[in-house]
Formats: C-alpha cells, sequence, structure tokens
C-alpha cells in the first residue's frame, strides 16, 4: 500500500462518551518518525526498528530477505520504487497505483498503494511469484487494497472509543509478520480453528500517540470467490493498560448493543458496540 489532523483534549480532560461529536486535534508537527508502506523513514531519519523491538519487518513492511543487491541499507528495502520489469517477466504489468482512503501519518493525504508490477517484483523478491500469472496481477492488488480498506475501517471502529482525545487518527506505518502467530491465533488453533494466513501489525498515530493493532487474516475457504472470503481479526495490541482497557469496553458495548441492552459504561446502546455489531457502519474521517 502506499496507505492523515486534529486537537486533542486538555491533559485530564475525560474524553466524552463514544459517538460523542469528533474532537480535532493539535496542529503541530508530526509525531516521532513518518515511515511509508515499506517501512521506509520518509522523514529523512535512520532505520526502522527491528520486528522484535516494536517495529521494522516482514511482509508488506519489510521482508525477510537481506542482503540483496540496491538495497537502502538503513532498512533493507529498495532504495526507490522498482516499476522495472522483474527478469523473467513474460508480459508487461500495470505501473498505475491507486490512492487509499487510509490518512498516511505524517502528512495531510492518504497512503498510495503499490502498482501490480510493484506488488509482482515484490513477489519475485521473496520467492513467491512461482505460482502467479502477469495477467493475475490486476486482481491480486486490488483484493490486496480491498484488504487493507477493511482493516482500516476495523481499526476505526476500535479508535470510536478514543474519539474524545482524537478525531483523526491516521497510520503510520505497518509490518507484515506472516511468520509469527499472535497469541490469539495460537489459542484457535490449539482449540481446532484454522491458521492464519497473515499477520500484520499496525502501528496508528492516535494524535501524537502511537498504538499498535495486531490484524490476523484468515481464508474462509467455504465462501472463496465472494466479499466474504476473508476474515479478519482486528484489535489492539495488549501493550498498555488502556489497550486492555479498551477490548473489555469493547466486549461489553458489543454484547450489549447485540442485546439491545443499556450499556453499563455509557448507559445508552452506544454508538461503538453498533459499529462493531455491524448495525451501523463507520465512516472513516480522511483529512
Amino acid at each position: 500500500m502506499g496507505a492523515a489532523g486534529s486537537k486533542g483534549a486538555a491533559p485530564g480532560t475525560p474524553p466524552p462518551e463514544p459517538g460523542a461529536p469528533a474532537a480535532e486535534c493539535p496542529a503541530s508537527a508530526p509525531a516521532g518518525p513518518v515511515y511509508d508502506v515499506y517501512n521506509r523513514r520518509t522523514d529523512g531519519g535512520g532505520p526502522a526498528p527491528a520486528a522484535g523491538g516494536g517495529g521494522g519487518g516482514g511482509g508488506a513492511g519489510g521482508w525477510s530477505w537481506r542482503g540483496a543487491l540496491g538495497l537502502d541499507p538503513r532498512n533493507n528495502m529498495p532504495a526507490a520504487a522498482n516499476q522495472m520489469p522483474a527478469p523473467g517477466q513474460a508480459k508487461p504489468i500495470s505501473t498505475e497505483r491507486a490512492q487509499s482512503n487510509i490518512p498516511k501519518g505524517g502528512t495531510a493525504g492518504t497512503w498510495q498503494y503499490p502498482s501490480p508490477q510493484m506488488f509482482y517484483n515484490a513477489l519475485v523478491r521473496k520467492g513467491k511469484a512461482d505460482d502467479v500469472e502477469e495477467d493475475d496481477m490486476d486482481s491480486v492488488v486490488r483484493v490486496h487494497n480491498g484488504m487493507n480498506e477493511d482493516t482500516w475501517r476495523e481499526v476505526t471502529r476500535w479508535e470510536l472509543l478514543h474519539r474524545g482525545e482524537c478525531g483523526g487518527p491516521k497510520l503510520r506505518r505497518f509490518v507484515g509478520r506472516p511468520e509469527d502467530l499472535s497469541p490469539l491465533a495460537r489459542v484457535r488453533y490449539m482449540l481446532g480453528g484454522p491458521l492464519p494466513f497473515d499477520r500484520h501489525d499496525w502501528y496508528v498515530d492516535r494524535c501524537g500517540r502511537e498504538v499498535r493493532y495486531v490484524i490476523d487474516f484468515y481464508f474462509n475457504e467455504d465462501k472463496a470467490g465472494t466479499p466474504e472470503q476473508f476474515d479478519l481479526t482486528v484489535r489492539p495490541a495488549l501493550d498498555s493498560f488502556d489497550s486492555a482497557l479498551d477490548r473489555t469496553k469493547m466486549f461489553i458495548y458489543v454484547e450489549c448493543a447485540k442485546r439491545g441492552l443499556p450499556c453499563p459504561i455509557s448507559g445508552t446502546e452506544g454508538l461503538v458496540g453498533k459499529e462493531m455489531a455491524g448495525e451501523c457502519p463507520v465512516k472513516p474521517e480522511v483529512a
């Protein structure tokens, strides 16, 4: 993906109930380093941290192959977007790039998705292009882009819990971690469930505060070829007490919304619970 400002409440001011009008974050310099979707620093800083330290990575955010020629030594990624045909490529592939609806941290715009050619080149570099035809790349990229849009919609639903402190969260960067099972995915597998085919960690800029989300991607064989073929499990990582509290609140909101009961936290059914229960669509805010 190639995936944007708001004034926060004064310190010590309690946020309004979920569903209240969004506050804006203060206009200020970007908080922390700025990355593109390939985990490259775009603000002239140093390399991204390693995946084990909360950044860096694999998948779309930095691959496990290292030492290849033509890589930026700061991040082990191509120094420039590669739109050239890959070695052995038999047919031309589109180099057009689509703009996403995902606000990009550190900017006033949104992330830009890779072109089909860039995506194909990435598959070649990772050794995953053997069963991919050049003619498939347009549809592969459409599916990839759609999953990213769905992921951001799920993230913005969680971020409704913090609309009082930030009305315009943005995606700062993300890291692909396909080999790392999340604790939830591991438990589900031990209980007889399927394994996810991919995992991402998304780092969201909540008006100056970086928050990590964990996303597990599952393929639903029974719905292959339909819009419901992919299942996403999105939740804030348990990196802090606030994230654990968010998970608890969301569980209560959703269960109350499903049953049409007043929420013991807000006193109403609440917008957040209805969003997560799928009773009304969320509209992400894009600057």
